[in-house]
């Protein structure tokens, strides 16, 4: 699985209601999830648009009313059809999220590894790098590694200092 898949639970639409209306009761803030989902994408391999035919576009638009009325606060809408969550969006009060959703979301999220360029192995097509940011990266996580096994960091300047007196009491018990 790449690096786009959540580490929590589950997520979607009306399957998820119960745990939703529970967390929303004891005032745990829910954001919802519907389009591509880690359940979605290793049922179907990989990482495709949601929601292209009517079963899986009523799917999408069916499990975002159904997490706003079990009390999510906003929903993230990932990987469907720009003209599906502009629909979805008219149709819920609570904000959308678009992650691959076109422009008409109230907001807009990526993978921050996506957008800094720091891996170059996997980028979704909806993903726009804005920098390579990933050799920087590897460079200076090497020096800082290099420099840890070298004991040049951390240096004087990276450590704090006590009174002697209070470390000679502790060591002398």
């Amino acid at each position: 699985m790449s690096h786009h898949g959540d580490a929590g639970g589950d997520e979607g639409g009306e399957e998820v209601v119960p745990v939703v209306q529970a967390l929303a009761r004891a005032g745990v803030p829910v954001l919802g999830h519907v389009g591509l989902t880690p359940q979605t994408a290793s049922a179907l391999g990989g990482y495709k648009l949601q929601g292209k035919d009517e079963e899986t576009a009523r799917r999408v638009l069916d499990g975002a009313m159904a997490l706003e009325r079990a009390g999510c606060w906003g929903v993230v809408l990932e990987l469907v059809p720009a003209p599906l969550a502009k629909l979805v969006t008219e149709r819920i009060a609570i904000p959308t999220i678009g992650i691959g959703a076109g422009a008409d979301c109230d907001g807009q999220v990526l993978v921050f590894h996506d957008l800094v360029g720091l891996f170059s192995t996997f980028t979704p097509t909806f993903v726009k790098r804005y920098t390579e940011a990933g050799a920087a990266i590897k460079a200076a996580i090497s020096r800082y590694a290099a420099e840890v096994r070298s004991g040049a960091f951390p240096a004087e300047g990276q450590s704090f200092r006590m009174k002697d007196e209070v470390l000679r009491r502790i060591y002398g018990g």
